[in-house]
């Protein structure tokens, strides 16, 4: 009996080793890109500052508590303004993101950036990541050095929002002044207010508050580990030009893009899309040379619809639904990866 009693206490051990411990907190890794909350003034009332002077591991040190929501690793990406953002330091974060959340070891994924091109970088790794688990970036409107900066508590909120599980499938997310935005919706609309962020046909997806987070709605659309879109092998992506219409537009912008080597334009046009006669046949004959064309608007709500005042179906262009310019041409260098077939590309604007 005393020889079975031994064996069974034998057998407890080991599976006691053999089995997970249970972790105390969520492992989140803060990946840094620059940016304002990463910036610096000579004086916490100026207004003129240097984005990126702050490392990951200085920003952490200005946020206590942070470390109780989740253990942390920071890694410095890159650390720049927001406007020098570029598609090759938005590869870089997203197959460092790939990476990352391939592994057990990571629970979660914080990003630092500028606010200039959030919504940008935000809408690409929501095309791009290959995870369920949650990707967070954040920023700030005021300089580190700034009386009331509000990037400490921004991360904060960040980190808490990644290590949440509610957090998981709902695509990358953005957390700023206390709401959590989806990619595909979020879009900056003031030059200054902490303020800046909002998502003005959907909504937010949470909000949260000094950690604690509740969640309205689930994000549609199409993102992360659904999406079809690969990165892995890509280092470049196709040429995609912006060109804002305006009354009385020359179509001369459209026809240098076409000879600059553009395989896609998008049009920030007026009201529905739309552009002038001019224009239209122009953008109809850079369609006719091989080049894609999106009708976005430089409105800031509302969808762009197909057919309703330009006959896209006989010119060839695409209608960008939800998605403003600067997302659209996101998605259009993206597509253009996939091929350049007018109706597979209008599919992917209703889809992502």
């Amino acid at each position: 009996m005393k020889r079975v009693y031994m064996m069974i206490l034998v057998l407890i051990a080991i599976g006691c080793q053999n089995s997970p411990a249970k972790k105390d907190k969520p492992d989140v890794v803060i990946l840094a890109t620059g940016g304002t909350i990463a910036g610096a003034a000579a004086s916490g009332t100026q207004s003129a500052y240097t984005s990126g002077a702050v490392t990951i591991d200085a920003m952490l040190k200005a946020v206590p508590g942070i470390e109780k929501l989740a253990n942390i690793k920071g890694e410095q990406i890159s650390n720049v303004g927001s406007q020098d953002m570029s598609f090759d330091i938005m590869l870089k974060v997203a197959k460092r993101c790939n990476q990352l959340l391939s592994g057990s070891n990571v629970d979660g994924i914080v990003i630092t950036h500028g606010t200039d091109t959030m919504e940008e970088t935000a809408y690409f790794l929501n095309l791009t990541v290959k995870s369920d688990k949650p990707v967070v970036m954040v920023g700030s409107m005021r300089p580190s050095t700034a009386v009331s900066a509000d990037g400490p508590l921004n991360l904060y909120n960040a980190v808490a929002v990644a290590a949440d599980p509610k957090a998981k499938g709902r695509g990358v997310l953005v957390v700023m002044n206390d709401q959590i935005h989806a990619a595909h919706s979020l879009t900056k609309t003031s030059t200054t207010s902490v303020q800046t962020f909002m998502s003005p046909l959907r909504g937010v997806v949470g909000v949260t508050a000094y950690g604690k987070d509740d969640w309205y709605n689930n994000p549609p659309w199409t993102h992360t580990s659904k999406s079809e879109f690969d990165i892995s092998n890509v280092t470049k992506l196709p040429r995609v030009d912006i060109i804002f219409a305006d009354a009385d537009m020359e179509p001369d912008l459209i026809d240098a893009s076409v000879k600059a080597g553009a395989k896609g334009i998008v049009i920030a046009g007026v009201g529905n899309g739309n552009m002038n006669k001019v224009s239209v046949d122009a953008a109809a004959a850079a369609v006719k040379q091989g080049v894609v064309v999106v009708r976005s608007s430089r409105v800031a709500t509302g969808m762009v619809d197909r057919n309703v005042e330009v006959d896209d179906d006989k010119l060839g262009f695409i209608a960008s639904d939800e998605l403003n310019p600067q997302k659209s041409r996101i998605l259009l260098s993206l597509a253009l990866l996939k091929g350049d077939k007018p109706a597979q590309i209008q599919e992917l604007f209703r889809t992502y």
